[in-house]
């Protein structure tokens, strides 16, 4: 099966992070994708893009949230990825 790959966008320290890896989770479809966490502290760009929108979550390349996961919807963009 094909899985989407999922990218949280995130630094130490970032409740809202926090938030929106545990709202990934409880979406309930973790056999549906890959995550991956940067730290956009590692990067100067990605520091610079990022710094005041953290977190942000791109599913398969595409922005799909910015501060703040619906973790229905995140499902829905997840399993439509995989069609």
């Amino acid at each position: 099966m094909q899985k989407a790959h999922v990218i949280v966008y995130s630094r130490p320290g970032c409740h809202l992070c926090d938030e929106a890896k545990e709202a990934i989770e409880r979406a309930g479809c973790n056999e549906a994708y890959s995550i991956e966490e940067i730290n956009i502290e590692t990067s100067q760009d990605l520091l610079l893009k990022y710094k005041f929108d953290i977190p942000v979550v791109t599913i398969n390349g595409r922005e799909a949230f910015r501060h703040r996961v619906d973790s229905t919807k995140f499902r829905e963009l997840v399993t439509a990825e995989i069609g």
